[in-house]
């Protein structure tokens, strides 16, 4: 499985901006290895936050985006305390679900 997401959410004016790192070798299935092989794709498809219950955040990626991928959005409600969980699922049908709380 993957390493754990570095969430960091900061409420401020009732808006809270999250920022997500996320691991994942993100394979677009166009590189080859030492021997000339291609390498299988293997990136994240579907990526989504939730505050509460509510789901704040859905994208869908592709193998265009990068290696250990960046993620920032902002959406309003959030108090400081409160948790963001943050879910991805990638091509191959792995799943990482982790959980920042808001300061």
């Amino acid at each position: 499985m993957a390493d754990p997401m570095r969430i960091r959410a900061v409420a401020r004016d009732g808006v809270v901006n999250v920022r997500v790192l996320m691991s994942h070798e993100m394979e677009t299935g166009q590189r080859k290895d030492a021997s000339g092989k291609l390498v299988p794709a293997h990136f994240i498809r579907n990526v989504t936050a939730s505050h509460q219950g509510k789901t704040v955040l859905t994208a869908l990626w592709g193998p265009a985006v990068a290696k250990n991928p960046y993620l920032e959005f902002e959406f309003k409600g959030g108090q400081k305390g409160d948790k963001v969980l943050v879910t991805w699922e990638d091509n191959k049908g792995e799943k990482r679900s982790d959980e920042g709380v808001i300061n």
